[in-house]
C-alpha cells in the first residue's frame, strides 16, 4: 500500500480521501500512538496519547473530519477537536502530542488530504510506513471500553500570540505599513492579517473570507492566480513615490502598497509580490531569509537544509554569510533537519529549513509556517525595504519543464540520466542523492528528477543561458526515456 506522497495523503475526496479512508487512518494512527506510549512507557500503561484534530475550509471537511474523529477515539486515545486552522496553527498545537491535519493545501477544492504530526513535526518515512501497514492490515478498534470521548479546544489564539512574540525579535512593529493580503479564501483569512494589524500594518484583504470552493481564485498561488493581487497593487501603487509607507503630511496614512502577499488553502506556503505588482521568484524569498537566519546564528557551523531544486543563489547568500547549505529530497524538510541534528557537533546546527515558497522557521518551530514567515518578511521590508533585501541576491534566470515519462520507466530513465548527463557535461560536479543535479563553475546548475506524482521527469534549471542549457538537458531526459522504452 502507498498512501503517503511528498506532503501527507491527497486526493479526491469521492474516490481517494473518503470518510472511509479517514476512518481507517484514524484507527491506524491510534493504534501507533498508543504502541509508542507503551514502548515509552515500559508497558506500564501511563497516560493515554493525545492527538489534536482539525481541518481546513474545504467542504469535504466536516465529513472526513467526523470520520477521522471516530477512527481515532475508537482506537482509544484522546481526541482534541480544534475546528478551522491553518495548518502550521495544527502543527503548533500537536508540540508534546500527535496533531491530525485535514488539507490539501493547494490542491483544488474537489481534493482533501491527511497530514500527520508528532511533536510539532512532521510524520517522517517510517512513521508513514507504519500508519500504512496497519491500514493494509484493516486496524480493529480497541476494546469498548477503551474508546475515548473527544473535546473542542480553541489552539488558534495561543498560535498567534506566539507568532507575534517570535516575529518581534525581528523588529519593533510595522509603523503602519501599508500590506495587501489575498488570502485565497483559505485558512490564512483568521490568522496572516491578525498578525500583521497587531504588529502596526494597514492591511487590505482580498479573498478574505474561508469558503472551501475557493470563489476568488484557484487555492495555489501563482502568478496567474493572484493576477488580482498584483494588478491591486500596481494600480495602487502608480504615480506613488514611496508606497506602503506613512507620510507625515498625509496624518500618517500610507498611500499604495510596500508589497503583497499570498497564501494557499492552508497557509503554510506564501508568495510576495512587490510594489510593481511583480511576483518575487520563490528563491529569492528563501534565499534572503536564509542569509538572515544565518548571518544572525551564534553557532560557528550554521546549516541551511533545502531541497534539491533550489536555487544556488540560495548557496552563494548563505556562504557569504558563513553558513553551508544541505539539501534533502522534496516534501522531507522535517526529515532533514533531524539528519543534522543527529549528525552534528555542539558548533552545528540547523538555522533554518525551506523549499520553494515554504518555510521551517526553525527557532520557532519544526513545521512550514507562512504566517511567520508572513510577519518576519513584512518586519524585515519595514525596516530594509524589499528592494534593498533583494539587491545583495544574484537572480539569474531559472525554468522547470516536464518531459513525458510513464512511471514504469522513470527507475530505468534515471539510471541512464545518471550516466548520460555527467558524460555530456564533464566539467560540472555532480550530486546524485536526489535526481541528478550538476553544479557550474559559474553558478549556474541543472536538475532531472522523477515526479512523485505524475507522469514526468522534471528538469530545472538556472543559468544565463537557461534556455539552451534546458534545452540540452531535456533532450538527453527524452533520449534516457526512448532508450528505456526500447528496452520493456
Amino acid at each position: 500500500m502507498n498512501l503517503f506522497g511528498t506532503a501527507g495523503i491527497r486526493g479526491s475526496a469521492e474516490e481517494r480521501v473518503t470518510p472511509e479512508l479517514a476512518l481507517a487512518v484514524g484507527r491506524a494512527v491510534a493504534a501507533e500512538m498508543s504502541a509508542e506510549a507503551r514502548e515509552g512507557d515500559d508497558e506500564s500503561g501511563g497516560p493515554t496519547p493525545e492527538v489534536v484534530l482539525a481541518r481546513d475550509g474545504r467542504v469535504t471537511g466536516p465529513a472526513i473530519a467526523a470520520a477521522m474523529e471516530s477512527g481515532l477515539a475508537s482506537g482509544g486515545v484522546q481526541v482534541h477537536r480544534a475546528g478551522q486552522l491553518p495548518t502550521p496553527a495544527l502543527a503548533h498545537a500537536s508540540r508534546g502530542r500527535y496533531g491530525v491535519m485535514l488539507t490539501a493545501s493547494h490542491n483544488p477544492p474537489t481534493d482533501n488530504g491527511i497530514k500527520l504530526f508528532r511533536d510539532g513535526s512532521e510524520f517522517d518515512r517510517d512513521a508513514e510506513s507504519a500508519v500504512e501497514d496497519r491500514v493494509a492490515a484493516d486496524e480493529p478498534p480497541a476494546s469498548w471500553d477503551e474508546w475515548s470521548t473527544t473535546d473542542r479546544v480553541d489552539t488558534l489564539g495561543r498560535y498567534l500570540d506566539d507568532v507575534l512574540a517570535y516575529a518581534s525579535d525581528f523588529g519593533a512593529d510595522l509603523h503602519g505599513l501599508r500590506i495587501a493580503v489575498d488570502c485565497g479564501n483559505g485558512m490564512a483569512a483568521p490568522a496572516t492579517p491578525t498578525v500583521l494589524r497587531r504588529l502596526g500594518a494597514d492591511v487590505v484583504t482580498l479573498n478574505g473570507n474561508v469558503d472551501g470552493h475557493f470563489p476568488g481564485r484557484g487555492s495555489k498561488p501563482t502568478p496567474e492566480t493572484l493576477r488580482d493581487l498584483r494588478a491591486f497593487i500596481a494600480d495602487a501603487n502608480e504615480g506613488v513615490s514611496d508606497p506602503g509607507r506613512p507620510r507625515s503630511d498625509t496624518d500618517g496614512e500610507a498611500e499604495g502598497f510596500a508589497f503583497g502577499i499570498g497564501h494557499d488553502g492552508d497557509a503554510d506556503r506564501i508568495v510576495i509580490v512587490d510594489a510593481d505588482g511583480e511576483v518575487v521568484h520563490e528563491d529569492t524569498v528563501l534565499a534572503l531569509l536564509a542569509e538572515l537566519y544565518t548571518r544572525e546564528s551564534d553557532v560557528d557551523d550554521p546549516v541551511v537544509v533545502t531541497t534539491p531544486n533550489a536555487s544556488g543563489r540560495i548557496d552563494e547568500r548563505v556562504r557569504e554569510a558563513g553558513g553551508r547549505v544541505e539539501r534533502v529530497r522534496l516534501g522531507a524538510l522535517h526529515e532533514g533537519i533531524a539528519a543534522v541534528r543527529a549528525s552534528a557537533s555542539a558548533d552545528t546546527r540547523v538555522v533554518f529549513a525551506a523549499e520553494p515558497w515554504k518555510h521551517v522557521h526553525v527557532a520557532f518551530g519544526g513545521w512550514i509556517d507562512g504566517v511567520t514567515s508572513a510577519a518576519v518578511i513584512a518586519l524585515l521590508v519595514a525596516e530594509s525595504g524589499l528592494a534593498a533585501l533583494r539587491e545583495p541576491i544574484t537572480e539569474r534566470p531559472y525554468r522547470k519543464v516536464s518531459v513525458d515519462c510513464p512511471d514504469d520507466r522513470k527507475a530505468d530513465a534515471m539510471d541512464r540520466l545518471a550516466t548520460s548527463l555527467p558524460e555530456a557535461f564533464p566539467e560540472a560536479t555532480v550530486d546524485t542523492d536526489h535526481g541528478v543535479r550538476l553544479e557550474f563553475s559559474d553558478a549556474s546548475w541543472t536538475l532531472v528528477r522523477p515526479s512523485g506524482t505524475e507522469p514526468y521527469v522534471r528538469v530545472y534549471a538556472e543559468s544565463d543561458a537557461v534556455d539552451e542549457l534546458v534545452a540540452e538537458v531535456a533532450d538527453l531526459v527524452a533520449a534516457a526515456v526512448d532508450a528505456a522504452a526500447a528496452t520493456e
